[in-house]
């Protein structure tokens, strides 16, 4: 097996909702999707929203569930000032600021939101080395 993630889905509680969020307020560029699904294409890999129920049915398990998922998706960025300006776009698109970009125990620089639903995202910066595919 090669190792990637080829995609990233997310069920959501309100699909127009966490549309408009990630495609208005964040700015990410949305694929051609059928109504009940909303792709976006993300270099290297694409990020799905798709109804909490109908996921959790597609998978066979209880829709239920609420706190900590177990789980951060990860955005680094060249330099804290993009990570500290990626928070504040976030938090106006309606996310909630869970930890403010700050100096962290690794050495690094990076800040918390969640989005609509509650999923958490770190934004860093790491000094040392670049993580993720080269941007385009």
């Amino acid at each position: 097996m090669k190792p990637r993630i080829s995609m990233i889905t997310l069920g959501v509680r309100d699909l127009a909702a966490s549309i408009r969020f990630y495609e208005q307020g964040l700015g990410l560029p949305r694929m051609e999707s059928p109504p009940e699904v909303a792709f976006f294409t993300l270099n290297g890999t694409w990020l799905g929203l798709y109804g909490r129920e109908a996921l959790a049915e597609d998978a066979g398990v209880s829709p239920e569930g609420s706190g900590f998922t177990g789980i951060a998706l990860a955005h680094n960025l060249a330099s804290e000032a993009e990570v500290d300006e990626l928070l504040e776009q976030a938090v106006a698109a309606g996310a909630k600021l869970v930890k403010p970009g700050q100096k962290v125990f690794w050495g690094g620089y990076s800040g918390y939101f969640a989005d609509p639903d509650g999923y958490l995202w770190e934004v860093a910066h790491n000094p040392f080395a670049w993580v993720g595919p080269k941007d385009e």
